[in-house]
């Protein structure tokens, strides 16, 4: 692409190498801590977390991909689940055979090429399954952005409502208003924003800042030390189907990533090393207590304003990210974020990410005209949102949006009258 200021391969000089790594770490922030929080995981961890699966991505890549890894959204509602069924550490084993799913997935692209997952996920699926994503969270946005619980119940409250607004607010000025670096990290800078109106307001409390150490090491999550290693059905059924929303984002990033380096990332270094990537990076940060992983748009963004290509540099951030984790005040403060400013951004964030499946139908031009396509997004759209269950024993039971991304699968491999209709386009994470 013309007009790059650093290739790929190419490192900066030391000085510009810790400013341009801390733009990707700050872009990607926001969106890394905010998973945890919501899940009931370590936001240090999924720093650590985030970094580690960064370098193995680039490792596994032959250093040809700058891209991030972050903590993915598309999991918020499956964790939710499996640790309601149990415990946090069951949505961990879950994690683990989700990324089991990346490197099968990954096998066989390598064995038999990447058209036919190409086929099997055409928009049509993808979209309308990304915007589940998004509405069904839509709940959980407002009822953090306007109670806080008194006496084990959920109570509206005017004052924190005011402070998720304010945070709202903030992070809709960042991406109307600014240009550059700065119109990709709404997140951060909403959350920094509503953070400081909290504690104008009162509703903030410093009390673990200021028990923290500076250094601490991060809560690691283990199997067989802090939880049992147990599969059910019911496990595999709410988390492993979740990989075909992932694994289309996934595929959508590189295609985009590929268009602003210039290179085709699907044939070289392939798509079965970048999802394997991918799965790597999941299965490493699910071993330790992290969430499940994805290339990060946010990053691709700032890739293609500040035209600096460099793998080293996501490297940095990587490393930045990494350090951060231990820095036990930072992880106290980000503990300290509360709820309504969380909502807040949440509102927003989960917003955008419905909004991306919608624009997905606009740009591979979705004829909505033809009863096929309306018959596959109806159905996706209310069995995701609804939470509808199929439950085959106390044991076993696929819903939400693991059913929606299945039957929409098998919606388009039946119904007749199927067009040659491929992703071509990134989603979100």
């Amino acid at each position: 692409m013309d007009g790059k200021v650093l290739d790929v391969h190419e490192k900066p000089s030391a000085g510009k190498w810790l400013t341009l790594s801390m733009q990707h770490m700050f872009a990607m922030f926001g969106a890394t801590i905010l998973v945890p929080q919501l899940v009931g995981l370590s936001p240090a961890i999924a720093l650590l977390t985030s970094g580690i699966a960064t370098i193995v991505f680039i490792f596994i890549t032959k250093f040809q991909v700058p891209a991030y890894l972050g903590s993915s959204f598309a999991f918020i509602i499956p964790i939710q689940i499996a640790t309601k069924e149990g415990g946090i550490g069951s949505a961990m084993i879950g994690s683990l055979f989700v990324a089991l799913v990346y490197s099968i997935i990954s096998l066989i692209i390598w064995k038999t090429g990447y058209e036919w997952i190409m086929k099997l996920l055409p928009p049509i699926v993808v979209a309308p399954v990304i915007m589940v994503i998004g509405l069904a969270l839509a709940p959980t946005a407002v009822s953090m952005a306007s109670t806080i619980e008194v006496n084990g119940v959920a109570t509206y409250s005017l004052l924190h409502f005011s402070a998720a607004l304010v945070t709202l607010a903030a992070a809709i000025i960042c991406l109307m208003f600014f240009r550059g670096v700065i119109s990709l990290m709404p997140i951060l800078i909403g959350i920094i924003v509503g953070y400081l109106y909290s504690a104008a307001i009162g509703i903030l409390d410093f009390t673990k800042v200021k028990e923290a150490d500076w250094f601490e090491v991060p809560q690691f999550l283990l199997p067989g030390v802090h939880y049992d290693f147990v599969v059910t059905p019911t496990l595999l059924a709410v988390m492993v189907p979740i990989a075909i929303v992932t694994v289309s984002e996934h595929i959508g990033h590189q295609l985009v990533l590929g268009r602003i380096v210039d290179r085709n990332y699907i044939k070289e270094p392939g798509l079965h090393r970048s999802i394997l990537g991918d799965g790597l990076g999941t299965l490493l940060s699910g071993l330790v207590g992290g969430p499940p992983k994805t290339t990060y748009g946010e990053n691709i963004g700032v890739l293609a304003i500040t035209r600096v290509y460099s793998v080293y540099v996501i490297l940095g951030a990587a490393v930045l990210a990494i350090v951060f984790s231990f820095f036990g005040k930072v992880m106290a403060i980000i503990a300290t974020i509360p709820q309504a400013v969380l909502g807040g951004i949440s509102i927003l964030l989960f917003g955008i990410i419905a909004s991306s499946g919608l624009r997905m139908f606009v740009d591979h031009n979705i004829d909505f005209g033809k009863q096929r396509n309306l018959v596959i997004a109806s159905v996706i759209l209310i069995i995701g949102i609804g939470g509808a269950t199929i439950r085959f024993s106390d044991t076993f039971a696929i819903e939400g949006m693991a059913l929606a991304a299945i039957v929409g699968v098998l919606l388009n491999l039946i119904l007749p009258g199927k067009e040659q209709q491929t992703l071509m386009t990134e989603d979100t994470e």
